[in-house]
């Protein structure tokens, strides 16, 4: 390691001929800046973390693209019972919340699973490799509500579909 009060890039050409100097004997490999010793160290890193939080973001997408097609198809099977509820006095508020109850509902029991499996999954890493946390509450916390907010965002569509049904049409579906 070499200290400098110049610019370190400055100095790279300069270290191999004072090197020699002092003793010709000595190897010297790729010569670099800490900064660059740094960028390289944490370049792989840096590409895992990317391409995780690309993954992450896919699946959440298609987690959210999953359920709207189930919510979507369980209000277009329940189209008659939606109509005959609104043509007995059920207003457009009250079957949105039934919708969204639903949503809740597959929400938390999918949550609590898959909470349940990341904390067994961290812990059977922590155990695995060192020095690694295997949960921050932090990171479930955030994702937990992230999650909520994409599946109420998700059932939000067939809900409010659900709430526009024509009574009449809807008696005479199928």
């Amino acid at each position: 390691y070499v200290r400098t009060a110049t610019p370190p890039e400055q100095m790279l050409s300069t270290i191999p001929v004072v090197m020699r100097k002092l003793d010709a004997s000595l190897p010297l490999g790729d010569i670099k800046t800490m900064a660059q010793q740094i960028q390289e160290n944490v370049t792989q890193d840096r590409i895992i973390s990317t391409l995780s939080l690309a993954f992450a973001l896919l699946a959440t997408v298609l987690a959210a693209i999953g359920l709207y097609g189930v919510l979507a198809y369980t209000v277009a099977q329940r189209t008659r019972e939606f109509g005959l509820r609104m043509a007995l006095g059920a207003d457009g508020g009250r079957v949105r919340g039934m919708v969204m109850k639903q949503v809740a509902r597959m929400a938390t029991i999918g949550g609590v699973i898959g909470m349940i499996i990341a904390v067994g999954v961290g812990r059977l890493a922590q155990s695995v490799l060192f020095e690694l946390e295997g949960h921050d509450p932090m990171v479930l916390t955030v994702s937990t509500i992230v999650l909520g907010i994409v599946a109420l965002g998700a059932g939000f569509i067939p809900a409010l579909r659900a709430s526009k049904i024509d009574p009449m049409n809807a008696l005479r579906y199928e």
